[in-house]
């Protein structure tokens, strides 16, 4: 007897424009955009791991019917952003100055996931002018510093920093190799790892949409290298380069009550030390409950400043 190969989720639509940029010492960043060319920009910064295509479908559909567009960039060594290692998170937020120069968009909306939420603080902190507002989804906390957080799994990122530091390179390239190896099981690997996770997440990624969007994601973005969260794990574990009171644009922070991976409490205690920032509880979700409430989360930063 034979049975039918398990059917995988329909591909999310291609993004609407997808290219390079040219940034800082003749490297380039990748970004792909959803929805309006002309309407007011959110700038989508994914998760570790994630690339530029981590973005929920609804969030897609929706910038579409209210004419905004959604920008997801790679962070080096994804996707077909050249590999680099940032002095620090704030060093990143001179690549963005370009990229938006080159987008030709005055002002942008930053919203960041996880790992991606350093990265929009630090824009927020770096470029007042052009960020009215930041949203933050179950974003990590600062590891040094007078802003620093205890506890949470980034602790081990922290022991581990000196031995990233000195294998980054190599790691990120057995990286790459073992995602190109199990690329067939893609599908069957994210179920596996669903069934572990706390029911918010498990039921997230139980879903066909999203489900699809990540694979998407994975897929697309590690056809080249893998290096990005690596570099990323380092960054977190140094002093960011900015202090949290240094970001004076209103923040919007959303974090679930049972995340996992980033303890809700540091997200108490980053926006604790905010100028100007609120607190959102997803009640009963885990780490990645952000995105499924991301028109609601759109919503609430394209008013900030409109």
């Amino acid at each position: 007897m034979t049975f039918p190969a398990p059917r995988m989720p329909e591909q999310p639509k291609r993004p609407t424009l997808e290219g390079n940029v040219a940034v800082r010492d003749g490297r380039r960043l990748s970004f792909a955009e959803y929805g309006s060319r002309r309407g007011p920009a959110i700038v989508w910064m994914h998760g570790t791991p994630g690339a530029r295509r981590q973005i929920p479908v609804d969030a897609r559909a929706y910038a579409s019917e209210v004419g905004a567009r959604i920008i997801g960039i790679d962070r080096p060594g994804i996707g077909s952003s050249t590999p680099h290692l940032y002095e620090n998170v704030h060093d990143w937020t001179g690549d963005l100055s370009l990229l938006l120069d080159a987008l030709a968009i005055d002002s942008a909306r930053v919203i960041g996931l996880s790992g991606g939420g350093p990265y929009a603080l630090a824009a927020g902190a770096a470029l007042p002018d052009r960020v009215p507002g930041v949203g933050v989804l179950g974003g990590v906390a600062p590891t040094r510093g007078p802003d620093a957080a205890e506890g949470g799994i980034i602790q081990l990122a922290v022991h581990a920093a000196p031995l990233l530091a000195a294998t980054r390179v190599p790691l990120g390239v057995a990286l790459t190799g073992a995602i190109r190896t199990v690329k067939p099981l893609a599908g069957p690997a994210l179920d596996l790892y669903a069934a572990v996770q706390p029911p918010g997440d498990k039921n997230l990624l139980g879903r066909p949409e999203f489900k699809a969007m990540f694979l998407d994601d994975l897929l697309n973005g590690s056809r080249f290298q893998t290096s990005a969260p690596l570099a990323d794990l380092l960054l977190f574990t140094r002093d960011w380069g900015f202090r949290l009171a240094d970001v004076k644009v209103p923040v919007r922070w959303w974090h679930g009550d049972d995340d996992h991976i980033v303890p809700f409490r540091h997200g108490r205690h980053c926006v604790d030390r905010l100028p100007d920032a609120t607190m959102t509880t997803i009640d009963g979700e885990s780490h990645l409950g952000g995105l499924g409430i991301a028109v609601q989360v759109m919503d609430e930063l394209l008013a900030l400043g409109a």
